[in-house]
């Protein structure tokens, strides 16, 4: 039997191309993983591994899913550090935030010493629109015909409202759902007040004058309207 030389070549040459495949693929022993395909749908109720190292948020619980065996910690009275505990005050600050879920006595403060700067401001310069939205309308009538007075008279004022000292809830009073809270402001202010020649006619543009208003807002708490409204003004007692 003849072997021709060329076989026997071509031969090696494939012994070689298949053990080079081998060593480099290898083998399959039926453990591999399967081949990673990127658009295949993962089953959303397979466990997923927990990476230990990430930083895990603890959110709030709640009252029914409390860690703490559903208890909550006991939030301070609505009354709380304005009034005292068992005064008719703190039962009518009571009273108003069960009516308006939003009412604090703290947010109301704020807003009425707002309000009073707001107020204080428009009337030394005559500006009735802008007393229009903050007073009741016997207020406003009332601010109005000493405005009209004052103009009459060629008076003019000027003002600077140095700042509020203290504004303090005084009393409160709910009747079915109309709210009204008076409260004693403590202002300090400079005021000056001139006649039709330009002559300083009352107060004094360099003193700082102390002043203290007793004023009283009123408001529907069942409204949607959020504003309280100047009702009354009193000298103090």
């Amino acid at each position: 039997m003849s072997f021709d030389p060329l076989n026997i070549l071509l031969l090696a040459v494939a012994l070689v191309v298949i053990w080079r495949l081998r060593s480099v693929l290898g083998t399959r022993t039926g453990t591999e993983k399967p081949p990673f395909q990127p658009y295949d749908r993962r089953d959303s109720n397979s466990p997923k591994t927990q990476d230990t190292g990430a930083t895990v948020l603890d959110f709030p619980q709640t009252a029914s899913g409390d860690s703490r065996g559903g208890e909550q910690e006991d939030r301070p009275a609505v009354w709380a550090g304005y009034a005292e505990a068992g005064s008719p005050l703190a039962a009518v600050l009571e009273a108003i935030a069960a009516r308006d879920a939003t009412f604090t006595p703290r947010n109301f403060l704020d807003g009425a010493k707002l309000a009073y700067e707001m107020t204080l401001e428009a009337f030394a310069k005559g500006d009735k629109p802008g007393l229009k939205n903050l007073l009741s309308r016997d207020v406003f009538e009332s601010f109005s015909r000493v405005i009209d007075q004052r103009e009459a008279g060629g008076r003019r004022v000027e003002q600077n409202f140095v700042g509020i000292d203290k504004a303090r809830i005084q009393s409160a009073r709910l009747a079915d759902t109309m709210a009204s809270i008076t409260v004693e402001f403590v202002s300090e202010l400079i005021t000056a007040t001139y006649d039709r020649s330009g002559e300083l006619a009352d107060g004094d543009p360099k003193h700082i004058s102390r002043v203290t208003d007793v004023w009283t807002f009123e408001r529907d708490v069942s409204s949607r309207n959020p504003n309280w409204k100047l009702v009354a003004t009193e000298a103090p007692a």
